[in-house]
């Protein structure tokens, strides 16, 4: 692969991952939720989701969906139905905490086991990213002689796009843990409105997927 497109790649990538969306915002509500520890972990699941689409993308992932277009309303209506589950959780949690003393500090979480495979399969889910991968990262496969196979390629950007969007997740997630951590100090009432805000967001994410549905 040339060097030139290798950079190109990494700033496009750059570009694609500083900018919020549907995985930021989900690693944002587990930290908000969580605290670093839980973001952190959020952003993990996110790239194993990466690694996975990346993998099913090199393998012809693409070549299913364009013959079988109903395979990506299938995925759709899985994300959306799995991101209503999270806000179900979410909102009862809530509601766990009404008429506790405002003086308690501990924030209730999920383990981080359950919060990596949730992020995982969250970000599978995600057309958003099937779409990525089929549309954004063949602009930069090279062919010709001496060009690397096409898998290769697939495979070689994918570990780019992971390397460089899980510090980008990362660092968006101890910033909101840590600020999280401050106003969680003030007690139940402030935990409760923060778990409800995670519980809309991802409420809205699962619509934003069911408006895609066709």
């Amino acid at each position: 692969m040339e060097t030139s497109v290798v950079v190109g790649f990494v700033v496009a990538v750059f570009l694609v991952s500083v900018v919020p969306g549907p995985d930021m915002l989900f690693v944002v509500a587990n930290a908000a939720v969580g605290g670093r520890r839980a973001g952190v972990v959020a952003a993990a699941g996110m790239s194993t989701g990466l690694a996975v689409h990346t993998v099913a993308a090199a393998l012809g992932l693409g070549a299913l969906i364009q013959a079988a277009p109903q395979v990506l309303n299938g995925v759709r209506i899985a994300g959306a139905a799995f991101l209503l589950y999270l806000a179900y959780l979410t909102w009862r949690a809530s509601r766990q905490h009404v008429g506790e003393p405002e003086e308690v500090p501990d924030v209730p979480q999920r383990t981080l086991r359950k919060t990596y495979v949730m992020a995982t399969l969250t970000n599978l889910a995600n057309p958003k990213v099937i779409l990525f991968y089929l549309a954004f990262v063949p602009q930069f496969i090279s062919t010709g002689t001496g060009a690397w196979p096409a898998t290769v390629q697939f495979l070689v950007l994918g570990a780019i796009f992971i390397l460089v969007g899980f510090p980008v997740d990362a660092s968006v997630a101890l910033l909101a843990g840590g600020l999280t951590s401050k106003f969680l100090r003030a007690g139940s009432t402030v935990r409760r409105r923060l778990e409800r805000v995670c519980a809309g967001i991802f409420a809205a994410l699962a619509a934003r997927l069911a408006t895609d549905i066709h």
